[in-house]
């Protein structure tokens, strides 16, 4: 038999028996007993918990829960593992070589049908994304080891309004990826508050020998969405807007990241929205331009104003003269 195929024999014996040792499984398979060593040391390498107990009644076994565990993935999991990863690659994930090197196995340690099965569904998706900066992937990298090492950070950031960088210790909490661009969320010591940073601002990064302790429970993904969403526990706050339009046109913004979290009522023709009076200022009104005359809004008078005056100052803009 080939190696894969004593791997996973010795896998399976593993599974069904409490305890087995070397020559057991020599004899079993048919092989020398330093082959089982070497393929002992493979599962391990490749991240199977094997547990070696010496003296008379040693032997190898493996911990309860991975023993009741499935040992492989069945066709839809090979389908959605293979799926995501296109998803993954796609967005600029920094680890791309590992997922490939992954999904390789996955492929390589499955029978010619499932193989035949993986080949036609990842041929029938495929991803269009804009194209991710290769240039951010060792940082990315080293970020995200930051994050799951708790590991302080030493970082030199420059913001957009800003020419100059600033010095900051930072612990990382966590990356976000959103809208192409990825950020990171983490604890800045200068500020002495939770922050968000882009990636792309980083200009320099040094690890340090402090370690933290992240807080239990944090979600760098709730973090972010909820400085960019409008306060719904506070709906008092918030201001109602109305919109008629045709129907494509509602879909469409409905679906909108900010817009379909502020969505409060919908019917055919009418859609109405929760959203606090900054968004409303700064911009609300970029989103309904696109739409022209195939949607309108009804109210508040605040959000009519602004759409007004920021199309007369687009068309004060296109009508000055070149120089």
């Amino acid at each position: 038999m080939s190696k894969a195929d004593n791997m996973l024999s010795i896998l399976w014996l593993l599974k069904t028996q409490k305890r087995v040792t070397a020559r057991q499984m020599a004899e079993h398979l048919e092989i020398h007993i330093r082959s089982v060593y070497r393929y002992i040391d493979a599962l391990c390498a490749s991240g199977v918990p094997i547990v070696a107990d010496s003296g008379h009644n040693g032997g190898y076994s493996l911990p309860p829960s991975f023993r009741d565990a499935p040992l492989l993935f069945d066709r839809d999991e090979q389908k959605a593992l293979v799926h995501a990863a296109r998803f993954a690659l796609e967005a600029g994930y920094p680890f791309a070589g590992v997922l490939n090197q992954a999904i390789a196995k996955l492929k390589r340690y499955t029978n010619e049908e499932q193989l035949h099965a993986i080949q036609r569904h990842e041929t029938g998706l495929d991803v269009i994304h804009p194209p991710a900066d290769a240039s951010q992937t060792e940082l990315l990298k080293e970020l995200e080891l930051a994050c799951g090492d708790r590991r302080t950070l030493r970082m030199e950031y420059r913001k957009g309004s800003e020419t100059d960088a600033t010095s900051r210790l930072l612990d990382p909490y966590g990356l976000v990826y959103w809208k192409s661009r990825w950020y990171l969320v983490g604890y800045c010591r200068l500020r002495e508050e939770i922050r968000s940073f882009r990636v792309d601002r980083i200009q320099s990064l040094a690890g340090t020998d402090s370690v933290f302790e992240r807080p239990a429970d944090f979600s760098a993904r709730d973090f972010f969405m909820n400085r960019l969403l409008p306060d719904f526990s506070s709906k008092e706050r918030l201001i109602p807007v109305t919109v008629r339009g045709k129907p494509e046109a509602l879909n469409d913004l409905c679906s909108h990241w900010l817009l379909g979290h502020a969505l409060a009522g919908r019917s055919k023709e009418e859609a109405r929205f929760l959203l606090d009076e900054p968004a409303l200022r700064m911009y609300v009104p970029y989103l309904f331009l696109p739409y022209g005359k195939a949607v309108k809004v009804l109210e508040p008078e605040l959000l009519r104003e602004r759409i007004a005056g920021v199309a007369e100052e687009l068309m004060n803009f296109y009508r000055e003269p070149l120089h």
